[in-house]
């Protein structure tokens, strides 16, 4: 994830991203369902999606035309066969920022098929070719243990539990490609508009289903850190807000206070492109704090060396991963 941050849909603005002082992934305590709600999704296994980002990340960076991006490509379609009742892979060669040209690979796995309501849950999988916001080592590529990794863990095991106790409705897991490879602020090529989640624009111009419009979408992006908030993200509440009051109210009934009530500035991600292109209303579930103290910010590690599996937390990707999965058990 980049990200370029925008005040409304149609007037950008960039903003700078502040670090926090780095929390101790082990003094964070899990925070448990509130009794009085009776939950209708299973348990949301907190450790198996750490251990999918750590295979990830085992991977090395996922970036495209890489081995690890390969090597990762085939470990994801791999395990969404393991779930899904229908795996394909969307994309073409298409070129980024540099002038060079990278295969795409867009990976979904499909649920209960026959459901005419459908709900897409995604993510992106690649990794930054480059840490741009370090001190050091500014033109080697980042492990994106969170940014990437994080919400395709989440995702993953979703998928498994899909497996187990499917939904009344169908479900659509998206893993994008070619979301990272941004052009950085101070590179000195020629400007290229829209050069980040070039995946998910080619994805939501040329669909895996025609004219697939699915009831509503959830974007997951760095949902592991040990101190993640989540407000809602102004974009969000502009294209999608019953969807954004939906998701933090759950989040409330569960009793996870990182759900903030907070409205932050929009961003551009890949929920970006699938709302003004494929016109689906998707919202952004991703860390960027509103801190009176900091400012506003993405995550400490945001495109840095820092983002690894050292600053991941399994309750954070609990938390978010259970919320997600109560929302879509209780589509009807």
């Amino acid at each position: 994830m980049k990200k370029l941050l925008y005040i409304t849909l149609f007037f950008a603005a960039i903003t700078a991203c502040k670090n926090n002082p780095k929390d101790d992934p082990s003094k964070i305590i899990e925070q448990p369902a509130v009794p009085a709600y009776k939950q209708l999704s299973p348990e949301f296994n907190g450790d198996t999606a750490f251990a999918y980002v750590v295979a990830q990340c085992n991977f090395g960076p996922r970036v495209p035309s890489t081995n690890g991006h390969k090597l990762c490509a085939d470990y994801l379609i791999k395990e969404l066969k393991k779930y899904a009742e229908k795996v394909e892979i969307n994309g073409a060669p298409l070129k980024t920022f540099d002038g060079k040209t990278h295969q795409c690979k867009n990976i979904i796995g499909s649920f209960n098929l026959q459901a005419t309501k459908r709900v897409m849950l995604c993510a992106h999988w690649d990794t930054r070719p480059f840490a741009d916001q370090d001190e050091k080592d500014k033109d080697k590529p980042i492990d994106g243990a969170n940014d990437g990794g994080s919400g395709v863990g989440v995702l993953l095991e979703i998928a498994r539990q899909l497996k187990q106790k499917p939904t009344e409705i169908g479900i659509d897991i998206i893993l994008f490609d070619l979301e990272d490879y941004g052009q950085p602020g101070e590179s000195e090529l020629e400007q290229m508009e829209d050069s980040y989640c070039i995946g998910s624009q080619y994805w939501a111009k040329n669909r895996h289903v025609k004219n697939y419009m699915p009831a509503y979408g959830i974007l997951l992006d760095m949902v592991g850190a040990p101190d993640a908030q989540f407000v809602k993200e102004k974009g969000s509440m502009e294209f999608a807000p019953t969807i954004v009051e939906k998701v933090w109210a759950m989040g409330n009934k569960l009793g996870y206070t990182n759900f903030i009530a907070e409205e932050n500035n929009g961003i551009i991600d890949d929920h970006y492109y699938l709302n003004t292109i494929a016109k689906i209303p998707v919202i952004d579930i991703i860390e960027y704090t509103k801190d009176k103290g900091v400012g506003d910010h993405f995550s400490h590690t945001w495109h840095t060396h820092n983002d690894n599996i050292k600053n991941i937390s399994k309750f954070t990707l609990k938390n978010v991963g259970q919320v997600v999965m109560e929302v879509i058990y209780n589509e009807k």
